[in-house]
């Protein structure tokens, strides 16, 4: 896919940050595009915006964690336009907290969105994608897809996996000689509302944390970010790291290998020490005091 006016591209978590960003991109460049999300007033928002620029997009709310929705919504987006050339599978979330606090619901709900919205947005567009004769994916990890942090196992765990699922769809697409190329986006510090809109579990001073990401680790624009996985499509790009911070951390964790950890491990020490509250252990009650 050398250029992408008059190619029909499909953007979810299209409601703020990089999806929204992209989706502003894609139509100023002339795509026909199709945008959802679960937020309904944000995505209202960003085609508002994109009708500023070109042709109004195809809206739709939804939430890519459900697999009967996603189906549906795929056939639906191919069937308004005729065909799909581009899908960008951009939906996330995040849940603060740390192993041992973090519950079940918490994991599944970041695994939900993050790996399994990933999966339907990929299964329910390929077909239509390899029809096309001209298809890509876009597939976003993490920077957390390359190397783990305390307090972000579960959404550790899902761009890990998307990175996995992704890479080895590419493999599968080289193999099977069909006509889609297949890129995953390992984004660094990106001024999104992610970190904003995320939760926590037990003991994680949001707050604080918050203006932690906002003002210490995001340097990148959702704009920028854009233009550079774009750019990737454009250049048919396995791999595309966004950010100096992403390129950096890539060849930190390739240069140290798995001793990485503890050297990030004192860091996180340091940045999150005072933003995670340690578990105080429960008091014994009188009765079982011995004497």
């Amino acid at each position: 896919m050398k250029q992408l006016n008059g190619k029909v591209a499909v953007v979810t978590g299209a409601g703020s940050g990089i999806g929204r960003a992209l989706a502003i991109d894609l139509t100023k460049r002339g795509a026909r595009v199709a945008i959802s999300d679960v937020d309904a007033a944000g995505l209202a928002e960003t085609a508002k915006i994109c009708r500023t620029h070109g042709p109004s997009p195809h809206v739709q709310v939804l939430d890519v964690s459900n697999r009967e929705d996603m189906t549906a919504y795929a056939d639906t987006v191919a069937k308004f336009y005729g065909t799909v050339n581009l899908v960008i599978n951009n939906a996330g979330i995040t849940i603060f907290g740390t192993v041992e606090d973090s519950p079940y619901a918490d994991v599944e709900k970041v695994m939900n969105v993050d790996f399994w919205g990933v999966v339907h947005g990929t299964k329910a567009f390929l077909p239509h994608l390899i029809a096309s004769g001209d298809g890509h994916i876009v597939n976003i990890s993490s920077v957390f897809g390359l190397f783990s942090v305390p307090t972000q196992s579960s959404y550790n765990a899902a761009k890990f996996a998307v990175r996995g699922y992704t890479e080895s769809l590419r493999q599968e697409m080289l193999v099977a000689g069909h006509p889609v190329g297949v890129t995953c986006v390992h984004p660094g510090g990106i001024k999104t509302n992610i970190v904003r809109n995320a939760t926590s579990s037990t003991g994680v001073e949001m707050e604080a944390l918050r203006k932690l990401f906002e003002e210490k680790l995001t340097h990148t624009s959702p704009e920028s970010a854009a233009q550079t996985i774009l750019r990737g499509v454009t250049s048919s790009d396995s791999r595309v790291l966004i950010g100096l911070d992403a390129k950096a951390f890539d060849l930190i964790v390739r240069v140290l290998g798995p001793s990485y950890q503890r050297i990030f491990a004192t860091a996180s020490r340091f940045l999150l020490g005072a933003h995670v509250a340690p578990k105080v252990p429960a008091a014994k009650s009188p009765e079982a005091v011995s004497v």
